[in-house]
C-alpha cells in the first residue's frame, strides 16, 4: 500500500455551493458579512504568507518559538502514534511535531484544498521514509470522521484559527473534536492571547498595507467565482479591537454609495457611504477562558505553554 492516501469527504462542488450560500446569507443581512475562509485562494494564501513575515504580525513567530522549544514535551505528554492536523495547509509548522514524535506511524492532514494536501503529503513522505500520510479533503467545522489509525492520537489545531469562530461556533467545534477523541488521545490548540490594543491592531493593519490587500482579496474571489462587480478600490480596510468581546474585527468600509451586482445569485446589493462589512473576527484568549471552554466540551486542560513574551499559547487537553 502506498504511504500516501487521499480521501475526499467533500462533494466535488461543495466549495462552490458553500461560497454561494455564504455570499447570499452574508450580503442580505445587516450588518453585512463575508466569512474569512474566502480570503484564501492562491493569491490570498500567498498574501497571508507575506503577512506572517511582517514585523507587526507576531502570532506565527510566537507559535513557532513554542513548537521549537516544547515539541519534545508535547511528544512525551502524548506518546502519539497518529497526528491529526486540522486546517493543515502546507504543513510547515507541523514538521517540528513530526520530528519530535519519534513513535509516529501516521499523519492525517485535514484541509479543503486537494492540491495543498497532495503537495505537502508527498513532500513529507520523501523527507520521512516510513511515515504514512492519510490526507482528508474535508471541512473540519462540519463534522469529521477520522480514518482508522493507531492510537494514541494527537489532534492539532494550530495558528490561532479557532479565534475566527464566534463563541457558539467554538463550542460546537470543540464538542465535535471531543467526539473524535478516545481515552489517551489529546488536543493541541493554538490560541492568540489578549494583549495591548496597539499591538493587536497593528498586527491586522500593517504599515505596508499587505493585510489591507489580503482583506480586499475576498471581493476579488467573489467577483471571479460568482461574476460580481465589486470594485475593491471603492472599499477601505478597517481593523479594530472590540474590548467587550475581546476580538479583532476586520471590515471593509464602502468609500461611496454603490450597488454591487452578483449575477450568479441574481442579487443586487446596496452599500451606503461609510457602511462597513465584517470579513473576519479574530478572538484573543485568556488561560481561564480557554480552560472553561474546553471544560464545557468535556476536555481537561493539562499543559499550557507560551512564548517568551506571553503573546501566544499552545495548550494540551485530554478527555474528561
Amino acid at each position: 500500500m502506498s504511504p500516501f492516501h487521499l480521501t475526499r469527504t467533500l462533494p466535488e462542488d461543495a466549495t462552490d455551493a458553500a461560497l454561494r450560500a455564504d455570499v447570499l446569507h452574508g450580503l442580505t443581512r445587516m450588518p453585512k458579512t463575508l466569512p474569512p475562509k474566502w480570503f484564501y485562494d492562491a493569491h490570498g494564501s500567498n498574501l497571508f504568507e507575506k503577512i506572517t513575515e511582517l514585523p507587526e504580525y507576531y502570532p506565527t513567530r510566537a507559535e513557532r518559538e513554542i513548537l521549537i522549544g516544547r515539541a519534545g514535551e508535547i511528544a512525551s505528554a502524548t506518546g502519539a502514534r497518529t497526528l491529526v492536523e486540522l486546517g493543515s495547509g502546507s504543513s510547515e509548522k507541523t514538521r517540528y511535531l513530526l520530528d519530535a514524535l519519534t513513535g509516529l506511524d501516521t499523519y492525517v492532514p485535514v484541509d479543503v484544498s486537494e492540491s495543498a494536501l497532495t503537495q505537502a503529503g508527498h513532500a513529507l513522505i520523501a523527507e520521512r521514509p516510513g511515515l504514512n500520510v492519510h490526507a482528508l479533503i474535508a471541512d473540519f467545522t462540519a463534522g469529521l470522521e477520522l480514518p482508522d489509525t493507531p492510537g494514541p492520537r494527537l489532534v492539532a489545531f494550530l495558528g490561532g484559527t479557532i479565534g475566527n469562530l464566534v463563541p457558539d461556533e467554538r463550542a460546537a467545534f470543540l464538542t465535535s473534536v471531543r467526539s473524535l477523541l478516545a481515552p489517551k488521545d489529546a488536543l493541541l490548540l493554538g490560541t492568540d492571547l489578549v494583549k495591548d490594543e496597539s499591538v493587536l491592531v497593528a498586527a491586522y493593519d500593517d504599515a505596508a498595507g499587505v493585510t489591507a490587500e489580503f482583506n480586499k482579496n475576498v471581493l476579488t474571489v467573489v467577483n471571479r467565482e460568482l461574476g460580481a462587480d465589486f470594485d475593491p478600490g471603492a472599499f477601505a480596510h478597517v481593523a479594530l479591537w472590540d474590548p467587550e468581546n475581546e476580538w479583532i474585527e476586520m471590515r471593509l468600509r464602502a468609500l461611496r454609495a454603490q450597488t454591487v451586482k452578483v449575477p450568479t445569485l441574481d442579487l443586487a446589493v446596496d452599500f451606503i457611504r461609510g457602511e462597513e462589512m465584517r470579513t473576519e473576527v479574530s478572538a484573543k484568549f485568556r488561560k481561564d477562558g480557554i480552560r472553561h471552554e474546553l471544560a464545557a466540551a468535556r476536555l481537561a486542560l493539562t499543559h499550557w505553554w507560551t512564548d517568551t513574551d506571553g503573546r501566544f499559547a499552545l495548550s494540551l487537553s485530554v478527555t474528561r
